[in-house]
Parts: structure tokens; C-alpha cells; sequence
């Protein structure tokens, strides 16, 4: 049967995205793995080796003190055949399922949960990228033809080092601008 095998990372609406990324990065001594600052993201790991964020920063939280903090949860699967499993448990006990994408390090199924929680279940390809990245892609294919798709992102992102930009995203971007 399939299960959930661990945390993947917690994503948090921001509203001071400079403020938040110091806080991880120089007080808690994250680092800085995943970064685009025109769509305010940016993912931060205390082991980059290991797991290539933890820690998912979203600007977007409302002014005062509000309901909508957490950006998503999302859980780690063992396999593929699993991410499958939990797509289709979902939908036959009538879940929604928001979006299904390739984001190159993985496969993730997004959904959300009873009280409308944003929840994912991914699953690691085993391909280290260091860009945020999200295509659709249909899980039910065979598991070459999904490969395929993720190593075509991969020889596309694939370059970009731990906490790089990918161009044309320049520093001017970081403020939101």
C-alpha cells in the first residue's frame, strides 16, 4: 500500500520576502537553493546535498494578522508507482486535485485537503534542479516516456548552480520589480 514517507517541506506566505530569506538564511543557517524573485519564491535547505529544500518562501501574505499563511504541505512518496497510487486515491474519494506538474527534481500532485489546505505528494527523480520549475505533466504515462519529460527540463535547468538565477532574471528582479 502506498504511504506517506516523510515531510518534504513547508511553504509560507511572506510578506517581507528580503526579511524572511535573511532570517532562514543568516539566523537559522539555511541555505539558499531555489530562488526566483519575479515570482517572489524562494527555497531554502539546511542540507542541499540531501534534500533540496525544506523550506519553501512565498511572497504574498496579506497585511494584519490573517488565516492564509502556509503556502502549501507538502509529503514525500518512495515511487512513482506511489504519486500514481495517491492521484488515483484522491480522486475516487473526491478530492480535487489542483494540478499535477514536473518541477525537474520531481513529480508533485497538488490538492487540497478537507479545509482546503494546499497539500502535495511528490515523489524525487533523482535529477538535481536548482530553479523553480512547474510543468503539467500526466502521471499515468509510461514511466520512460515520464523520464523523458524530466530530463528534457533537466538538460534545460539542469546547469544552474545551488542558489542560482536562471536568465534573464537579474537582480533587479529581487524586489519584485
Amino acid at each position: 500500500m502506498a504511504r506517506v514517507r516523510g515531510l518534504g517541506h513547508v511553504g509560507i506566505y511572506v510578506r517581507d520576502l528580503d526579511r524572511m530569506v535573511g532570517f532562514y538564511r543568516d539566523v537559522l543557517g539555511m541555505q539558499v537553493t531555489k530562488q526566483n524573485w519575479r515570482h517572489g519564491l524562494v527555497f531554502l535547505s539546511a542540507d542541499p546535498q540531501a534534500v533540496d529544500h525544506e523550506i519553501a518562501l512565498v511572497r504574498g501574505r496579506p497585511e494584519g494578522e490573517g488565516p492564509r499563511l502556509i503556502h502549501q504541505i507538502s509529503l514525500r512518496v518512495e515511487t512513482l508507482e506511489d504519486l500514481r497510487a495517491f492521484r488515483r486515491r484522491l480522486l475516487a474519494e473526491g478530492y480535487r486535485i489542483d494540478q499535477i506538474v514536473n518541477h525537474g527534481s520531481a513529480l508533485g500532485c497538488y490538492f487540497f485537503d478537507p479545509e482546503g489546505n494546499r497539500t502535495e505528494v511528490f515523489w524525487l527523480t533523482g535529477r538535481a534542479c536548482w530553479v523553480p520549475h512547474s510543468d503539467p505533466i500526466d502521471i499515468e504515462q509510461p514511466d520512460e516516456a515520464i523520464m523523458a519529460t524530466v530530463d528534457r527540463v533537466w538538460q534545460r535547468i539542469g546547469h544552474v548552480p545551488v542558489g542560482g538565477v536562471m536568465e534573464p532574471e537579474t537582480a533587479t528582479l529581487r524586489s519584485g520589480g
